[in-house]
């Protein structure tokens, strides 16, 4: 059904199943604050539905259902399907990296009695919006002698959460003057970690006495901080917004809600005629570049791996494979705000409510950068919708002049197979906090059930 309000469907039980979803995603953004967060929640997921490590099958047949992680950092979860894998796949891409700030690698100082930490954003955030509200800390610290060391502070709820200050409004009359991109510096978007002298120290001793407790609780030192990668993000949980509780607020909605209901779309659809599968990648707000983004040959290099245990191996089989695939680039849509109307279009418009999004292209100005996927393509997908009674849009980000923005896309159809985006709605988008609607995030599970099961 396109471009008509889900919710008017929705009574009775299959709204409380709508809710139930929800919760469940809720859930999964809340602890999956970053990607190796997801990645560890997305295994547990898959496990308790029976899927195994690729690594445990000898040979693989149509209904085996396996998974495969890459650098704790990426996951691809698999149903082997019916026909051979050299016909294609039906593949679900998300990402599940996210906006945020990350701590340098020779992060601590002391000034003017507060112990201060050292970062650097991580993608296109507005910098403004991350002062004054509490953050936590995530991540990995690695020592010397090969331990991994998980990092967690700011979401227990007897634990700390810390901070970046901003300047009184009573002294911000320069401030106040400065654009938006310069009223907060990228450099002074440092962490306040203590203010608390350790006893008997006279030299930095409020730094010293964070060390101690970070040595207490975690066993690294200060040197430690070299080979760690630590992300700040917002603490708490995500939460009903609304008063009709119509709507999620959280962090990380770009890209995991496209990223959870890809998973669980995979997990829980039968055996198809054609290979399914959901890939979780790393890097795509930094142009997903590096061997966890979706430019490295990881996801090849397993595609060539389900080839060898399920027939003879070849390279022109896993080309065929690649080419013969059909795919959803499933990331979000800047959603309508009703508060600033004029950067978009209407009628080419994602709005909340509507159900999964399609974009047949994104990128910037005059199309740089963008997929811009074949008619015909999403002839097929626009049957498959009506048939499932799926609600879809379709959406351009923005007015053309006003700026624009990519996904992964363009880097899969690089193998010559079928890619379009598809998404929801996000109000928010990059920020601390971000909004979808949760008839959305169920039509798109709906959606992408539909997409690998009928297609």
């Amino acid at each position: 059904m396109y471009a008509k309000n889900a919710w008017k469907k929705y009574q009775g039980e299959k709204l409380q199943e709508l809710m139930e979803f929800n919760e469940s995603y809720k859930d999964f953004i809340s602890a999956g604050k970053t990607e190796r967060a997801c990645v560890a929640e997305s295994v547990k997921i898959a496990l308790d539905n029976g899927f195994k490590v690729l690594s445990d099958y000898k040979s693989l047949k149509a209904g085996d259902k396996v998974y495969v992680t890459n650098k704790d950092k990426n996951i691809a979860v698999f149903v082997i399907g019916k026909k051979p894998i050299e016909e294609g796949l039906r593949v679900l891409g998300a990402h599940i990296d996210s906006p945020r700030i990350d701590v340098k690698q020779n992060p601590l100082y002391e000034s003017n009695n507060f112990c201060l930490m050292d970062t650097h954003y991580y993608g296109g955030i507005k910098k403004y919006q991350w002062v004054t509200i509490p953050l936590a800390i995530y991540g990995v610290v690695c020592k010397k002698d090969g331990t991994k060391v998980s990092v967690v502070i700011g979401e227990d709820a007897n634990d700390p959460v810390v901070g970046i200050s901003d300047l009184l409004i009573h002294l911000a009359a320069d401030q106040m003057q400065k654009p938006a991109a310069k009223v907060i510096e990228g450099e002074a978007l440092d962490v306040t970690l203590g203010s608390m002298p350790l006893e008997g120290e006279e030299k930095e001793a409020v730094k010293a006495h964070v060390l101690k407790l970070l040595k207490e609780k975690y066993d690294f030192e200060e040197e430690d901080f070299l080979s760690a990668e630590l992300e700040i993000v917002p603490a708490g949980i995500a939460r009903d917004y609304g008063l009709d509780r119509s709507m999620v607020a959280g962090y990380g909605h770009d890209d995991r809600v496209c990223a959870y209901t890809s998973l669980r779309a995979v997990i829980d659809t039968p055996t198809c005629d054609y290979t399914t599968c959901a890939i979780l990648v790393d890097k795509e707000e930094v142009g997903s570049i590096g061997a966890t983004g979706a430019h490295s040959k990881w996801f090849e290099n397993v595609i060539a791996e389900l080839i060898n245990l399920t027939t003879d191996y070849s390279e022109l089989k896993v080309r065929h494979a690649l080419e013969n695939t059909k795919m959803l680039s499933s990331d979000v849509s800047a959603g309508f705000d009703p508060l600033f109307p004029g950067v978009n279009e209407a009628k080419n418009s994602a709005y909340l409510g509507n159900g999964i999004c399609f974009n047949k292209f994104t990128g910037s100005r005059g199309k740089s950068g963008c997929n811009d996927a074949m008619p015909e393509f999403f002839a097929e997908i626009r049957k498959v919708m009506d048939d499932a009674d799926v609600n879809f849009q379709t959406a351009e980000l923005g007015r053309v002049d006003q700026g624009g923005g990519g996904t992964i896309a363009y880097i899969l159809g690089n193998y010559n197979m079928n890619v379009i985006d598809a998404g929801i709605a996000v109000l928010n988008m990059h920020a601390p906090m971000e909004i979808v609607s949760k008839v959305d995030v169920y039509e798109a599970y709906l959606g992408y059930k539909a997409f690998i099961s009928k297609l």
